[in-house]
């Protein structure tokens, strides 16, 4: 069961400052490093030859969840948009990401991220997952208490996919649904550069 957030980048601080910061108080913990995570999401819009005909719709593609190794599901996804590139295109400017270190730390799995957006870092994400348990109400209150250890204030409430799902079996794909939320944000807030970001 896990959340994703997005942690402010403090303030007089750069995007790769505050990373620093986050998992040194990790490390502090006896977080140990677990290898390296990426997170990315393409959007596809209908390729020109075809919008007369399908009213120029868009299509966004579902974060594909990387760790190290990469997985298969990035590979097939891709070999699908080659055969579909008559009808989408892939939208280079909108493709976001977020990469950075896995952590684990006793039955807790905890990735920090920096959210780039082309060359640009954005905003900074923090995944964190406690392994045995995948029912929201058997474990918030312990999941909220180990963010705060590392998080401090800037410990998130409940997700709003959590809102029908407190006695339902939680998904990989309601990580997904959390990854697509925060680009969804973070593309939104940039619409001005952010401050702290160098």
């Amino acid at each position: 069961m896990g959340v994703v957030t997005q942690v402010p980048v403090a303030e007089g601080k750069s995007v790769q400052q505050t990373v620093e910061m986050l998992t040194r108080k990790l490390e502090l913990l006896g977080a140990e490093k677990q290898g390296t995570f990426c997170v990315d999401c393409e959007t596809y819009h209908t390729a020109a030859s075809t919008m007369s005909n399908q009213g120029g719709r868009q299509a966004t593609a579902s974060p594909s969840l990387k760790t190290a190794p990469a997985s298969s599901q990035d590979t097939y996804f891709d070999t699908l948009m080659v055969k579909l590139k008559g009808f989408f295109q892939n939208a280079k400017a909108n493709k976001i990401e977020s990469r950075g270190t896995r952590y684990q730390y006793c039955d807790f799995l905890v990735k920090v991220g920096t959210v780039t957006m082309g060359p640009s870092a954005r905003g900074i994400s923090v995944e964190v997952e406690y392994c045995p348990c995948v029912i929201a109400n058997d474990c918030w209150n312990l999941l909220m208490e180990f963010m705060q250890s590392f998080m401090g204030n800037h410990t998130p409430g409940v997700p709003s996919v959590f809102g029908t799902k407190h006695d339902s079996i939680y998904s990989p794909a309601d990580t997904v649904v959390q990854y697509m939320e925060l680009f969804n944000k973070i593309r939104k807030q940039q619409q001005v550069p952010v401050a702290g970001i160098r």
